[in-house]
């Protein structure tokens, strides 16, 4: 509710719009003075529509100057008018945690007008340095992260600037230094590295389990010696793996696909859409972008395994009657319920540290996340000599730059393998 205040003869009217980063209460003010030649009642009427108007208009963003309103504050009214509406969820919470981890602490005090080309691109600098990482690593953030975050502060200025509360976005006069992705930024197998993977995950592994002591039913203890238990990669989890390194898929894309999305006719599979969390519980949504709704060829053998796995799963589902909860997903929990959010990972990880675990540091596979495997396919790609256009649409890109930008490394040493070819062939 506005505030009114009398002052000489006029009266103030005063707007809160919140606080900003700082704790500092952000307000909107505005004067009013009565017409003389209207009666005491009218002027007081005139004056509470005044004011009514004016906290309309505050709320709205009518009134709102670039020279008083902080980047927090704008930044908290697009998301929950703007981003809410027209950003996927998964997005959003994104957006948010950018915002809150590393824009809100360095520039969400500043007034939209003090956001200078200059003032940017100090910021983002800033983010290259050594120190700069919220989760306590050392380095900076990546090239690819700053330009996240970049993204994130142009789309909210791009708004600012459409509803008129600033003339001009100035992250258009800002320009990330050029730095190329290196392994350690963009994790991924080399094509040795990914047939060692995919060899080591079809063949059964021991688990060495080390004297320990137990307790019987009768409460007496015992000793147990060492032993040995052989296992298996569950089949599934295998398919998971080969198909994130033959399709290159999202993990998203990958856990929301059912047994109806193959053809297992073309060697097919339809990408139509997506898991994500929201807000802790896992849904399935529409795919990040138009060119993300694709068909994918995938290897024969590939197919093959998967109708094998669809027709065990439905000996298992007749077994287990009741207890099945899910549907047609291919990668799936106990009960049939959609593969959680956090298994490929743990997955992976738990297969890249059994495999390290007795050899030596120069023959260990590296602890790439699961997202790593979708950048092995595409580095595979390229080294196959796949062009960028075929490469982007397979990954789901909307921009072949976008391919282009997150694979320069590959490329450039396909482009090096290329030339010592051609280089080769002439000596011969």
């Amino acid at each position: 509710m506005a505030s009114i205040r009398q002052r000489n003869g006029h009266y103030q009217i005063t707007v809160s719009l919140g606080y900003d980063i700082y704790g500092k209460k952000l307000i909107e003010t505005a004067s009013f003075t009565p017409d003389p030649t209207r009666t005491e009642k009218q002027q007081e009427r005139d004056l509470q529509q005044f004011a009514r108007k004016f906290e309309e208009e505050v709320k709205s963003g009518i009134t709102q100057d670039g020279h008083k309103i902080t980047f927090k504050a704008f930044s908290d009214r697009w998301l929950s008018e703007y981003a809410v509406t027209n950003l996927q969820p998964g997005t959003v919470t994104k957006y948010t945690q950018e915002l809150e981890g590393k824009i809100y602490p360095a520039i969400g005090h500043l007034k939209l007008a003090d956001l200078k080309p200059g003032v940017l691109n100090s910021f983002f600098a800033g983010l290259a340095k050594d120190g700069a990482r919220i989760d306590g690593k050392p380095g900076g953030y990546s090239k690819a992260s700053i330009t996240k975050t970049r993204n994130v502060v142009s789309a909210i200025l791009r708004t600012a600037v459409e509803w008129e509360v600033i003339d001009r976005n100035p992250c258009e006069k800002v320009k990330l230094s050029s730095g190329v992705e290196t392994a350690e930024q963009i994790k991924f197998f080399t094509p040795e590295q990914t047939k060692t993977f995919l060899t080591y995950i079809e063949a059964p592994y021991t688990l060495k389990v080390t004297r320990h002591h137990r307790v019987d039913d009768t409460g007496i203890p015992y000793t147990v010696g060492d032993y040995k238990i052989h296992k298996e990669i569950p089949e599934q989890i295998r398919i998971l793996f080969n198909m994130a390194i033959y399709t290159g898929l999202r993990k998203g894309e990958i856990l929301a696909l059912e047994f109806s999305d193959v053809n297992f006719e073309t060697d097919t599979i339809s990408v139509t859409k997506a898991a994500t969390v929201v807000k802790g519980k896992q849904i399935c949504k529409q795919p990040k972008t138009k060119m993300s709704v694709r068909t994918i060829t995938i290897p024969h053998d590939l197919t093959l395994r998967i109708a094998d796995l669809r027709k065990s799963r439905e000996q298992f589902k007749s077994d287990v009657g009741d207890f099945w909860q899910g549907g047609d997903w291919i990668f799936v929990q106990d009960n049939g319920q959609m593969m959680n959010y956090s298994t490929p990972y743990q997955a992976l990880q738990d297969v890249l540290r059994r495999y390290n675990a007795d050899r030596p540091t120069e023959e260990q596979l590296p602890m790439i996340p699961f997202h790593g495997l979708r950048h092995t396919a595409a580095t595979l790609l390229i080294a196959a000599g796949v062009d960028v256009r075929t490469i982007s649409a397979r990954l789901g890109h909307a921009l072949t730059s976008t391919t282009l930008n997150i694979y320069i490394h590959a490329l450039k040493e396909s482009d090096r393998k290329a030339a010592n070819a051609v280089s080769a062939l002439l000596e011969e």
